[in-house]
């Protein structure tokens, strides 16, 4: 491979956005693969980009590292990943990107009145909650669509 192509940590962090501990934490993790120079400094491959712009789309709708990591792993090794690998690996994410602007267009719908925390605060929440049954489903907003309810990947 030419030296040309490759490019440094520096590099990297300015044309994709992600902070230099981001990229060394992928590579501990083993999303990102590194060459090291003589001098024990990071090269990266030009593909990296992809990947990375793959990590950055996959973790903005939900998906776990983990589950990130095993689709990386079914990329090709040796070889830049063409159009239709992007293509079969994005797949599945179809339904999680339909359910996810299902639940998002409800929320939108419902922000100038219930959006299903179960507070009974407006007259309208006694109409979706009377007697504040939605308690019984458990802590949180038990009247929004599911995947509103769940903890972000972040955890926050």
């Amino acid at each position: 491979m030419d030296a040309r192509d490759l490019l440094t940590i520096g590099e990297v962090e300015r044309r994709s956005g992600f902070p230099q501990s981001a990229l060394r934490y992928y590579e501990r993790e083993g999303l990102l693969r590194t060459t090291r120079t003589s001098g024990g400094q990071r090269r990266y491959e030009r593909s990296v980009l992809r990947r990375l712009a793959f990590i950055r789309a996959a973790r903005t709708i939900g998906v776990g590292l983990d589950e990130v990591r095993e689709g990386l792993d079914q990329l090709p090794d040796g070889r830049t990943p063409t159009k239709a690998d992007w293509a079969r690996l994005s797949r599945s994410w179809r339904g999680r990107l339909d359910e996810q602007i299902e639940a998002l267009v409800a929320l939108r719908d419902g922000l100038d009145s219930c959006i299903g925390c179960g507070c009974l605060s407006l007259q309208r929440c006694r109409l979706y909650n009377p007697d504040d049954r939605a308690a019984a489903g458990g802590a949180g907003a038990q009247l929004l669509p599911a995947l509103l309810r769940r903890t972000p990947v972040d955890g926050v």
